[in-house]
């Protein structure tokens, strides 16, 4: 039983693009920020994107300037658009929703493969 379920994973050539897919259910409460970490073999787990209740975005460097995250915040849904792909951001996605009201609480998706190939 997960709360978030991650869809658009693939396998994609260099250079390509992906738009990966969030949908949340069985969440309750006010959700204050939406966000996707990837993990790959052997490194640790790190944000890519991330978009607060007020709309502020922030990247992680590697990724900046070519994803970019979206939401339908009223459908419990956030979106990353991912273009001029890299081998180098092969890894697992996850995507996570922070609650904060009224307690906080944290949900996760059970990850979705991205591969890119050179």
């Amino acid at each position: 039983q997960v709360p978030l379920v991650e869809s658009g994973g693939g396998l994609v050539q260099a250079g390509g693009s992906l738009r990966l897919s969030c949908a949340a259910s069985r969440i309750r409460g006010s959700i204050s920020a939406m966000s996707w970490y990837r993990q790959a073999p052997g490194k640790q787990r790190a944000l890519v994107a991330a978009i607060t209740r007020g709309g502020t975005t922030n990247y992680g460097d590697s990724v900046q300037g070519r994803f970019t995250i979206s939401r339908e915040y009223t459908k419990n849904t956030v979106y990353l658009q991912m273009n001029s792909l890299k081998p180098e951001d092969t890894a697992v996605y996850y995507c996570n929703m922070a609650v904060d009201y009224p307690a906080a609480n944290n949900y996760w998706g059970q990850g979705t493969q991205v591969t890119v190939s050179s």
